[in-house]
């Protein structure tokens, strides 16, 4: 949400944090933003607050009963607030948005996460709390929602409450009589979404909001069914292909200008930022000629696109400072004074500086996309030709903050250089390996239904989604049929869906079929759902014994359609999750 593409009716009123977001269309009248710009001597003018980057108003971890919320909640919200699920739903019900559109805007604009903003483009309003609310619509919606400021900023309920009031007073404004219509609501996103060019907004809708609405997703304390639905809104032009990075679209951005001559304008480094906000609003304001600032690429809050803006043999204009060595463990001080404009390629993504964790789709594909810069321009892969914005610019920045998973993130950047190996990712397999049992006893007429994680064993009635984030493994002996898929556990959600489609609901006993290790989680969550999106029940698991067999993990009552069992990653640190398979049958 960085400039609004259109005025609110009078019952919306302009408040004074409306009009400087408007004057970003304005430009040059405007602060030319603090960056380079063609007409500069390249010193770089900034003005602005340091940013918040403490995580103080994150969402609270969740409980130790384990409960990832209840898809299926009625709307009524408990005191204290327990569950993200449950201030969704109040909101929703309160007033009458579908509560699919709230969880979909918040995801796509934090995932999930309460922020606390801050400015990466000078002028920009910081954004709040799980909806990312700022300038406007934070004053008008916590007006509407009879909440504090402050309140809307750091409490959950207060700041989804007064998105919730901004949508519903949009849809009336716009004549939006069928509130259930889901298909309906696109234009009333677009215009909360704050960004100004139409293909733009045709982006977010179609590839950010909608997209996610039809992916589904889940946490600890709250979870989104898929809903597909075919929004009322322009598509979006097809972007040409990226001049410097195969997997990247281009955008191109009139903002930049050409290097110096010389070493000085020789790409050196490459500077790591975060937008603010989200994917289609950041790129489009650095494409917006009326910007005055660009970077060369940027990333979405999964990794699954990346827009490139500037090519990379020109100068973008995404920092505004000066390259002091004394900043960079005494590295290359013949460069002080030089904007780091010069001699730097800069890459945004869609994110705060102030949230608790990043996709691991974003770290990868960012990291691959790193590699490719560093091999193309010579670049050496440490910590002092990769930086952070605001370890170059520490007076007013700080992304990306402190959660960036920097040794992580180098050491994916090396290994997809073929720099050394990395981590072994299935270590240690039992050391004393059984003769494998039998793995389909006979079932004597009873229902029984086996998910594999490959597909092509799958019947009809089975399949197993996976994001790109999981690993397809067969090292460890003992899995089911052709292998089995792994990931790195992690405080967020990318769960393996092992689903089942039942003709009439049945109460079945649920088996899991995993190879154990030492590196397994101890505490492997399986999450039952039924074809409603019902939540039944949560099984932790030991993956590190019992392998090669099946495991009870509860019997549940399912209902007809597409049931499910989830292999959430959100576990303790430091293990993997085994996704084998998994068997449902007649106890």
């Amino acid at each position: 949400m960085l400039v609004h593409a259109r005025r609110p009716s009078p019952a919306l009123s302009l408040s004074p944090a409306l009009a400087l977001l408007l004057c970003f269309a304005a430009l040059p009248a405007c602060d030319d933003g603090g960056r380079d710009t063609a007409g500069d001597s390249g010193d770089g003018i900034n003005v602005g607050d340091s940013g918040d980057s403490g995580d103080d108003n994150m969402v609270p971890e969740p409980g130790d009963d384990g409960d990832p919320g209840e898809p299926g909640d009625d709307g009524a919200i408990d005191e204290p607030t327990e569950t993200l699920d449950q201030i969704f739903a109040a909101a929703s019900k309160e007033f009458d948005v579908p509560v699919e559109i709230l969880k979909a805007i918040s995801l796509v604009e934090t995932q999930w996460q309460m922020v606390d903003g801050a400015a990466e483009f000078d002028g920009q309003e910081p954004g709040y709390g799980v909806m990312a609310l700022r300038g406007y619509w934070l004053e008008e919606g916590s007006a509407r929602a009879g909440v504090t400021l402050e309140e809307a900023k750091t409490d959950a309920l207060a700041n989804v409450r007064s998105a919730a009031s901004l949508l519903s007073a949009l849809a009336d404004q716009e004549g939006l009589n069928d509130r259930t219509n889901i298909a309906g609501w696109a234009p009333i996103v677009a215009i909360m979404s704050g960004i100004e060019d139409i293909d733009a907004q045709a982006s977010y809708i179609h590839d950010e909001v909608y997209t996610a609405l039809a992916a589904g997703y889940a946490i600890e304390n709250a979870s989104l069914s898929p809903v597909v639905a075919l929004p009322d809104f322009q598509f979006p032009p097809k972007p040409s292909a990226s001049p410097n990075y195969a997997a990247a679209v281009w955008r191109p951005s009139p903002n930049f200008s050409s290097r110096p001559g010389g070493s000085i304008g020789e790409p050196a480094m490459v500077i790591i930022h975060t937008c603010e906000g989200s994917y289609s609003g950041c790129w489009s304001w650095l494409a917006n000629g009326a910007s005055g600032v660009s970077a060369h690429y940027v990333v979405n809050n999964t990794g699954s696109e990346i827009s490139q803006l500037v090519d990379e043999s020109k100068k973008a204009w995404h920092i505004a400072a000066k390259y002091k060595c004394s900043l960079n463990n005494s590295l290359d001080c013949w460069r002080d004074g030089y904007s780091n404009n010069n001699f730097t390629i800069g890459i945004e993504h869609a994110g705060y500086a102030n949230q608790n964790s990043w996709d691991s789709g974003l770290i990868q594909a960012s990291a691959k996309l790193v590699c490719d810069i560093t091999k193309d321009q010579g670049i050496p892969r440490d910590k002092y030709h990769i930086v952070g914005h605001g370890q170059l610019q520490p007076y007013n920045r700080v992304d990306p903050g402190p959660n960036w998973p920097w040794t992580q993130y180098l050491n994916l950047v090396k290994s997809y250089c073929g720099e050394g190996q990395a981590p072994d990712p299935d270590p240690q397999p039992d050391p004393d390996p059984q003769p494998d049992p039998d793995p389909d006893p006979p079932n004597n007429g009873d229902l029984s239904i086996i998910i594999d994680s490959n597909n092509a064993k799958n019947g009809a009635d089975a399949e197993i989604i996976v994001s790109g984030n999981w690993n397809a493994a067969n090292s460890t002996p003992g899995y089911y049929n052709t292998g089995y898929w792994w990931q790195n556990t992690d405080s967020r959600s990318d769960a393996a869906r092992f689903r089942f489609h039942l003709d009439q609901a049945a109460t079945l006993k649920v088996e899991g079929w995993w190879t154990a290790g030492t590196n397994r989680s101890d505490a492997a969550p399986f999450v039952m759902f039924n074809a409603g999106g019902t939540k039944l029940g949560t099984k932790y698991a030991n993956q590190q014994i019992n392998g090669k067999q099946w495991v009870d993990l509860g019997t549940y009552n399912f209902t007809a359609g597409w049931n499910e069992v989830d292999l959430s990653i959100w576990a303790a640190a430091g293990s993997v999750v085994i996704a084998d398979a998994v068997r449902v049958r007649t106890p």
